[in-house]
Order: C-alpha cells, then structure tokens, then sequence
C-alpha cells in the first residue's frame, strides 16, 4: 500500500483545477487525468498522467469509456490492511484523491435549443461511479466534487491531510451532488406532470439552492429558495431582480401567485395581491389603466402589496403606482427603460423582469406534511371554458364575458373563494374562510369600503354552494349572474334560489380550491 500518492482530476467545469492539480503536485502527487482536463493541465505546463496510461487501455466510444477499468476503481475502492494482496496480484495503485465534476446535464438541458439526443449525450457514466467508489471508501480516500472546497483540501493535505469528519463531510457532499444529478436526470425523462405519465416510484426530485432567505415566514424561521435546474421562462424563481433587495419569503409567495394570476389573461391585466391572495384584478387597453381599475377595487390592503402585469411596465404604470401607494414588488416580463428610471426614484420597490410568461406550463406543487410529501399538479384548465346555463334566464353576452373574467380569477383566491366582478375587473373578493356565505358578506363588505356599487354584477364560486343562503345573499347586493361549478346534493334548491331572484347562474363542472 505504500508508495507515491496519486490523484485522479477529470472535471467539466474546469474553474479552479489548474490551482489545484498545481497545488497538489507540489505535494509530490502524481496527478492522473483525461481528456480535456488532462489538456488543460498540459496547457499550463504541468506535469499529467493520462488514465489510459494506468489502465492499459484506450479512450474509447468518443469518450464514453474511458474511467471504468478496474485499475481505476480497485485504486478507490481498496481497503488499507484488506486489500492489499489483490493489488499486488493485479498491479492496481492507490488513488487518494478524487476530483470529479460532471458532464454539464443540467446546464445543457437549460438550453432553449437543447435536442433530446444532446441531453442523453451529457449523462455521466463514469464520473457518478468513481466518486461514488470514492465517496464510499472515504475512510482512505478524499473526494472533491465542488471547485469551492479545492483550496480547504489542500490546506489540509499540508497540515497531515484531511480528518476522517472533513472527507466524511465530503463524502456526503459528494453523494448529494451524484443524487442531485439523477434526480435531474429522472425529472427530464420522466416528467411526473406531463399529459397522461403515470406517477413515478420512487418521484425523484432536486432543485439547486438559488439563495438562502433573510427568513420565512416568520423572523425565527429559517428559509431558502431551491430552483429547478431548467430556467422556467416568466416566472418569479427565474426572474431578474431590476432594483431593490433580495425578495423575502413571503415576497415570492405573494409575487407567484401575482404573476400566475396576470398570466392567465390574454388581455392587458395587473392584479394586486396581498397575503397570498388577490385584492384587485382588471383588465384594460394598457398596463396603467389596468393596474387603477386594480387598485380601485381595495386601496386598504393594496398597501404594501404585490402588484404584477401580463405586459411590459412602462413609465406611465410605473407613476401611476408610485404616485399612490406603497409597494413592496412589481413583477412584469419587461420592465421598459423609461419605467426603470423612473422607479429609481423608489429605491427600496423591488423589481422584477420575468421574461415571456406561458401560462400552460404544467409544473409540480409540493407540499411537506410530517413525514409525507403531497405533489399535484398545477390547477391549470383546459382551453376553452364551458359555462353551462342552468337558470331559466341566461346570461348576457357581457355578463358572461364577466364571468368568464371571475372564473379564472377565483382559482387564485384561497378557499371558500368569492369574487365580485363588473366590467372585466373585481368589486370585491372573499377568501380563506370556513363558511362559503361568509365569503359572499366580506367580498360585499370590501365592494362597500371601495364604494363600489355591486348592482348588476356578477359573482363566482370556486366550489359548490352547498346551500342557497350565499345565492340569497348575493342577491341582496345586486349580483345578476353566478358561475360556479355545481355538484352539490343541493344544486337544484340553489337553482331555484337563483330563479327566484332573476339570477342568471352557470356551471363549469370544475372546482377551484386553493388551500
């Protein structure tokens, strides 16, 4: 077991590994290499092995085996005091120390014009196996799979090499990076949501550590935010900040579901959302006179809010909303130049520029219970919205044209969800409550703080009602036509509520609960 230590470098990303091989081989290893990572080493004058050399056997396949050899992995895996007579028997030499990165699947798959034959092409073989041969064996071997930890290891290596907690910790670091790359690559060929998958066993999923939060929720609770290894276009994870601190937690909460919201409408939209839950949504001809038709619908909570648009900001909405409140986001897919000086003015408004939203992006909600994790998929609706009369009058082309806009609004609303709508914009929203007719008296209530006349109006249910009192209610302010799924034991005595009082009242056949 004795001799010259020895090093094995094949890396993709590169960064830092002429420090380190230089570093090592002024501590007399012999550095063993690869491919491009041997040139690179021979670019800068340092002294290589090449692994085909240890092994006795060419490169092979365009580089596809290169590394699975017996000489490479009896050299990591061999046990001090155990193994040695089968290294002596088959010429095998020790390997101490293991610096391996993957092929760049991840970032490869990232690439718009990312083909199906370059991912599979960029899925690591023999890189996942040595540092797993080497992570496994760390009680003699230390394994680096991050350029960050290059210079702590040689530090160590010159003050009597590594403890068994530094290359235990290393090691684990080094089973997480291999299971991170798998899960990336089981995401990409298996994509739990898409149409018609069946559900993984095991669902394996990963995302990379974007940034560690201030704080959750709350000041005591520790955060962070993990992104999918594939940017998802128009959204708020994948965003460029334009201005402003770091988003908070609930900051991207409340951006998330701001943007999602906007999203949903062809149309010019700005929705204003605050804890979680939408306050103002409109629709108009241009970004500003969206976001006051927004705003008008509950300036109380605006403040402090969220606000996000499906349309690029320009300077006019950008004055519009500094002139009269105070914001905390504003999220948009282009924050035009003008807009941009003139929120300098507000240096503390956090910006966002999202990129071209698309609203048909299917991806995962999790949610930790203890011991479980609950995965659905997003509550996206099908193209084209069926509205079914079941009332002796129907709607009106502009009431339904209402309803349609309060339909796709209510599925941002938390559970028992009511939205109040006139005109393509709301009057009043009622959300989070246990008892879906108290949803109906605070969406009235908030109508009549914003003096907003609920006369003619029209009103939508996430779910069913399951008695006629929210109908009677509703009727009481003035709402003239109701969309909401039906199912409900009562449907017909809801029916019968919404004939007797002239109300016209659809069914989608699709509940909306957001918890």
């Amino acid at each position: 077991m004795a001799g010259k230590r020895r090093a094995l470098l094949s890396v993709s990303d590169k960064q830092g590994i002429v420090r380190f091989a230089r570093g090592l081989l002024d501590l007399s290893f012999e550095v063993l290499s690869t491919g491009g990572t041997a040139k690179a080493l021979r670019d800068a004058g340092l002294a290589v092995t090449d692994v085909s050399a240890v092994t006795g056997f060419p490169e092979i396949m365009d580089g596809r085996v290169k590394t699975l050899h017996p000489a490479v992995h009896g050299g990591l895996l061999a046990r001090r005091g155990v193994d040695d007579a089968v290294l002596a028997e088959h010429g095998i030499g020790l390997i101490d120390v293991l610096a391996v990165n993957l092929y760049p699947f991840e970032s490869t798959i990232a690439r718009a014009d990312c083909t199906y034959e370059q991912a599979i092409e960029n899925i690591d073989v023999g890189g996942p196996a040595m540092i797993r041969a080497a992570a496994k064996n760390h009680e003699r071997v230390t394994v680096v799979v991050d350029a960050a930890d290059y210079d702590a290891v040689l530090e160590a290596l010159r003050t009597g090499g590594p403890t068994p907690e530094q290359r235990r910790a290393l090691a684990a670091k080094a089973f997480a990076h291999t299971a991170a790359y798998d899960a990336a690559i089981t995401q990409y060929l298996h994509p739990a949501a898409a149409e018609d998958a069946t559900w993984p066993e095991p669902l394996v999923l990963a995302w990379r550590r974007a940034e560690a939060l201030r704080y959750g929720e709350n000041p005591h609770q520790r955060a962070a935010l993990y992104r999918d290894a594939r940017p998802v276009r128009g959204t708020v994870a994948h965003a460029t900040l334009v201005q402003g601190k770091p988003l908070s937690y609930n900051n991207l909460v409340d951006a998330d579901t701001a943007l999602r919201c906007a999203a949903a409408f062809d149309a010019p939209c700005c929705v204003i959302v605050k804890h979680a839950n939408p306050c103002g949504v409109a629709l108009a001809d241009d970004a500003r006179d969206a976001y006051e038709r927004a705003y008008r619908c509950d300036p109380t909570s605006a403040f402090g809010g969220v606000i996000a648009f499906n349309r690029p900001l320009d300077e006019a909405a950008a004055a519009a909303i500094l002139e009269r409140q105070f914001v905390e986001v504003i999220a948009a897919p282009v924050v035009e130049p003008a807009a941009r000086e003139r929120l300098t003015a507000k240096p503390a408004v956090r910006v966002l520029e999202t990129g071209p939203l698309d609203r048909a992006a299917r991806a995962l909600e999790a949610r930790t219970l203890d011991g479980a994790l609950l995965v659905q998929e997003q509550d996206v609706p099908p193209a084209g919205l069926e509205l079914t009369p079941v009332t002796q009058r129907t709607p009106s082309d502009s009431e339904r044209a209402d309803l349609e806009f309060a339909w796709r609004v209510v599925r941002f609303v938390k559970s028992n969800a009511i939205v109040f709508a006139r005109d393509r914009a709301t009057l009043g929203i009622g959300a989070g409550q246990p008892s879906r007719v108290m949803s109906v008296r605070i969406a009235a209530l908030k109508a009549e703080e914003a003096s907003l006349p609920l006369d003619g109006a029209v009103m939508a249910s996430d779910a069913f009602f399951p008695f006629r009192d929210g109908v009677d209610v509703a009727a009481r302010y003035g709402i003239r036509a109701v969309v909401q799924p039906g199912g409900s034991l009562r449907d017909e005595e809801v029916i019968r509520a919404a004939d007797e009082h002239g109300i016209a009242m659809v069914f989608t056949g699709m509940r909306h609960f957001r918890h």
